[in-house]
C-alpha cells in the first residue's frame, strides 16, 4: 500500500492570513503532497498571550481552508490543551502516512532547540520555506544530525513575504487597513466577532 504524503503546519494562527494559506498550497504543490493539514496550538510554549480563543482561530482556520479541496485543519492540539510542544503531537500520529513537517527558515535554525528535536524526526521530515532575513541553512548541530541519519530537508518554492499576524493584529488595534492580507472571510468573521480590538 502506497503511504500518503502529509504537509503538518502548525502555528498559533492568531489570525490565520494569506501567507499562511499561500505557504499551505506551495508545500502541496512542491513536495507532492496528498494533503496539508493545518495544525492550531492550543498554548504555544513561546508566546505569553493569543488575541482569539482556541475556539475562534479554529473556526477561522475552517473558513480559510474550505476553497482548498488539499488543505484541512488537524484540532489535535486544541483538543489535547496544555502547553503545545511539537513532540507531543508527532508521536501521536498514524503510520500509516509519511510526514513532512513545514517550517520557515527562522524556524530552522532554531529547530535544534526545541523540545525533544531529534525525536520528532522519527516521526516527521522538514520542509522548509524561506523567510526574510534567515538562510535556508540548517544550524550545524540540525545539520550533521540529518547527516548522520541519511535525512535531506525538502525546500518549498515560496517568495518571502512580510505578512505576519502580528502586524495584522497591530492594524486592527490601530483601525488600519488589513486589504491584501487576510481572506474576506476571515477579515468578516474579526470584525464579527470583535476580534483584535483595543
Amino acid at each position: 500500500m502506497v503511504r500518503q504524503r502529509i504537509g503538518l503546519l502548525g502555528g498559533s494562527f492568531d489570525p490565520v492570513h494569506v501567507a499562511h494559506i499561500a505557504l499551505a498550497n506551495a508545500a502541496q504543490r512542491d513536495i507532492n503532497l496528498n494533503q496539508v493539514q493545518l495544525i492550531p496550538a492550543a498554548n504555544p510554549w513561546q508566546k505569553k498571550h493569543l488575541g482569539a480563543s482556541a475556539t475562534q482561530r479554529l473556526a477561522m482556520l475552517q473558513l480559510a481552508v474550505k476553497p482548498y479541496p488539499k488543505l484541512t485543519v488537524n484540532p489535535i492540539e486544541i483538543q489535547r490543551g496544555g502547553s503545545t510542544y511539537t513532540y507531543d503531537t508527532v508521536s501521536q500520529l498514524t503510520d500509516q502516512a509519511h510526514y513532512f513537517w513545514i517550517l520557515g527558515s527562522d524556524q530552522l535554525q532554531n529547530f535544534h532547540t526545541w523540545h525533544r528535536w531529534q525525536d520528532i524526526l522519527n516521526y516527521v521530515d522538514l520542509a522548509v520555506a524561506q523567510r526574510p532575513g534567515s538562510s535556508l541553512l540548517p544550524a550545524p548541530e540540525l545539520q550533521q544530525y540529518l547527516q548522520h541519519q541519511g535525512k535531506t530537508i525538502s525546500i518549498i518554492d515560496f517568495a518571502p513575504t512580510p505578512i505576519s499576524a502580528t502586524l495584522i493584529r497591530k492594524r486592527l488595534q490601530q483601525h488600519q487597513s488589513v486589504a491584501n492580507m487576510l481572506p474576506q472571510s476571515i477579515e468578516h468573521y474579526i470584525k464579527q466577532h470583535n476580534i483584535y480590538q483595543l
